[in-house]
């Protein structure tokens, strides 16, 4: 079977610079790896790949490729298209990929680790949101063990380090194959990755070198927080691993609603029911803010649902100077239960105003009635 055009074999064009060649066979390498691609046909295309990327990667192998292709003399029976004596060694890049290889990109086991952050929900009520409020609060946490100091040994006594990975927490397992030697780290079986042995363990936390307790927190609210806020409490999370620093706690606010007032951002919004009468002649009412009642005037003639504002009584800016302001909306209510004497004042009103009584009205649509039916 005749053999596939090495630049199509790794989808370059044929003035791709060696970067580019490179980039194509890492790409393909990975795909078809007998290692990680299980599937039929896989470890051929690997060997194709490979056999591409070793004669178009060294420049005077590249020169001859191009000038004869595949029938280069100078090759004989072993010639570029075979795995001949391949080293691998130039692959290792590569294969680090696959297996976690590399030193450069391991974790130290024994390195310091910052602990998890934690997140409360505190409920408040409205005005403890506007105004701000100290409390404590208990959070469920995990702290290191006083008894073994966070290391996890029997007091007097001390980890070990692991015999198997020498402290580094992986093992490496050579595998002899047909494309050469590779290889692969994997997590240590003897320690766990821990790169240390705890042959006698702490009492206290078993070996964890951590404990779970009930913390006690003072908090500060500071006012003008509003619903979803997050309070970050530095270093009141969990606590951290070999001498790392603990992680913080995040504090999510929730805040209860109000029987008057409502917020949006800074500002107060609330409604206020006032007469006809005081709708109609004007008047001054006592409006109730987040801190005091205050005066207000309603001009002769307001209209139902007219704003008014308060400026300067919402809530504390939390981030700058001043307070929000306070809209009032007055709604002008209409009454269901009169008297007669107020009915006939009523009547009088609108006689005066020139409008028509209900009375008045009904007479109109029976006469208007009669007219459709011929009377």
């Amino acid at each position: 079977m005749s053999k596939r055009d090495y630049y199509e074999v790794l989808g370059v064009e044929k003035n791709a610079s060696p970067d580019e060649i490179k980039k194509a066979f890492r790409k393909m390498a990975r795909q078809y790896h007998p290692d990680v691609n299980k599937e039929a046909g896989a470890e051929d295309k690997f060997k194709e790949v490979n056999a591409a990327y070793e004669v178009l990667s060294d420049d005077q192998k590249r020169a001859a490729y191009d000038r004869y292709g595949h029938a280069d003399p100078s090759q004989g029976m072993g010639g570029m298209g075979g795995m001949g004596g391949a080293d691998f060694g130039g692959f290792g890049d590569i294969f680090d990929m696959f297996f976690g290889g590399g030193g450069g990109g391991r974790r130290n086991p024994n390195a310091p680790q910052r602990g998890n952050d934690l997140q409360y929900s505190m409920t408040i009520e409205f005005k403890e949101a506007v105004f701000g409020k100290e409390t404590d609060i208990t959070i469920p946490r995990t702290e290191t063990c006083s008894t073994c100091h966070g290391n996890g040994a029997k007091p007097g006594t001390k980890p070990e380090t692991c015999s198997v990975c020498k402290g580094t927490g992986q093992q490496e397992v050579i595998q002899n194959t047909a494309f050469g030697r590779i290889v692969n780290r994997r997590v240590c079986n003897n320690c766990n990755g821990q790169g240390q042995i705890i042959k006698e363990k702490c009492g206290e936390c078993h070996g964890s070198g951590k404990v779970r307790t009930q913390r006690k927190i003072h908090v500060k609210i500071p006012a003008g927080v509003d619903e979803g806020a997050q309070l970050r409490v530095s270093g009141e999370g969990e606590a951290g691993s070999k001498g790392g620093p603990p992680g913080d706690l995040y504090i999510v606010i929730r805040v209860k609603a109000h029987e008057f007032f409502e917020r949006e951002g800074d500002d107060i919004y609330c409604e206020v029911p006032i007469t006809f009468a005081q709708a109609a002649l004007g008047d001054e009412i006592e409006i109730p803010t987040l801190t005091e009642k205050v005066k207000l005037k309603i001009p002769a003639g307001t209209q139902t649902d007219t704003h008014f504002r308060l400026k300067g009584k919402g809530v504390p800016r939390i981030r700058g100077y001043g307070q929000g302001d306070q809209h009032v909306k007055v709604v002008v209510v209409t009454p269901t239960s009169l008297s007669d004497q107020q009915k006939d004042l009523l009547r009088d009103f609108a006689g005066l105003s020139g409008e028509q009584t209900h009375e008045q009205s009904r007479s109109f649509f029976d006469r208007m009635k009669r007219a459709f039916m011929g009377d």
